[in-house]
């Protein structure tokens, strides 16, 4: 793993800092890597949630390393291998098997392709001088791995069009406005609070977690009636939830709250 990706287990959270100052840009390297430590926290029955964050208090990610891309210009095979790494974008934005929770910790501006990977994750916090935006039309491209695909999903429709047509700056304030953020805070208090929120959900039932991940992204869009049809006992469109429904632990989780004690989970 490179050490623009650095890996820190804290317990049952693992944490992926981004390491490539100035701007913490990705390249294909650096995309490998955070898919190898996704992948790390998915196969880790101990694991699990996850973090992403960036090193230093200015930019989260700026996206996309263009410098790199425009070396590659001229030659088409490279643009496109470098373009289609595991996981899609940075280890993530296609990571469809990802089953444990990621909480993104946004320290700072969040550009292109850096807003991208924080609307792959679960949760996001930032700092108050975080700003998100999509320059890509100015650019000559879309935002196609991942912000067309999410950001109208996670804002009302006609504000994410602006941001996208635009390439308009939005703010840590505006972002929490609108419901895009979970938490602003101050820089210093960033990383212990994204880790005291890990830690936290890493308290719940393992299968239990994995199913919420394997149905939400699914579920979403669906008519409730249809929702709900989806999530009953014998279907078969969500083995972990399914798992979960006749596992020892669904059992122990009220055991434990009879017996006024911690449930000791399993996951299984």
């Amino acid at each position: 793993m490179t050490n623009e990706v650095q890996v820190n287990i804290l317990g049952q959270v693992l944490e992926i800092t981004l390491n490539r100052p100035p701007a913490n840009a990705i390249t294909r390297s650096v995309s490998i890597a955070i898919h190898e430590a996704l992948k790390m926290l998915q196969e880790d029955s101990h694991l699990q949630c996850g973090i992403i964050t960036g090193s230093g208090d200015k930019i989260f990610c700026a996206g996309w390393d263009l410098k790199e891309m425009a070396k590659m210009e001229s030659n088409d095979q490279a643009l496109s291998e470098s373009l289609e790494c595991p996981g899609g974008f940075a280890g993530i934005t296609e990571f469809w098997d990802l089953k444990k929770p990621v909480i993104c910790a946004v320290n700072g501006i969040a550009v292109g392709g850096g807003f991208e990977i924080a609307l792959a994750c679960d949760m996001i916090l930032c700092t108050e001088h975080a700003e998100f935006f999509f320059p890509e039309i100015q650019r000559g491209f879309l935002p196609d791995v991942g912000g067309i695909q999410h950001l109208p999903r996670k804002l009302p429709y006609n504000i994410a069009m602006e941001l996208l047509y635009t390439g308009r700056k939005m703010s840590a304030s505006e972002a929490i406005q609108r419901g895009l953020v979970n938490e602003i805070l101050p820089a210093e208090k960033l990383i212990t609070r994204a880790r005291e929120l890990a830690h936290h959900i890493s308290q719940g039932a393992p299968l239990a977690l994995q199913a919420l991940k394997e149905i939400m992204p699914v579920i979403q869009g669906m008519p409730v009636k249809k929702a709900f049809s989806e999530t009953k006992p014998g279907g078969e469109r969500f083995p972990i939830y399914q798992k979960m429904l006749f596992s020892e632990d669904f059992m122990e989780g009220g055991r434990a709250f009879a017996e006024k004690r911690k449930p000791h989970w399993k996951g299984k």
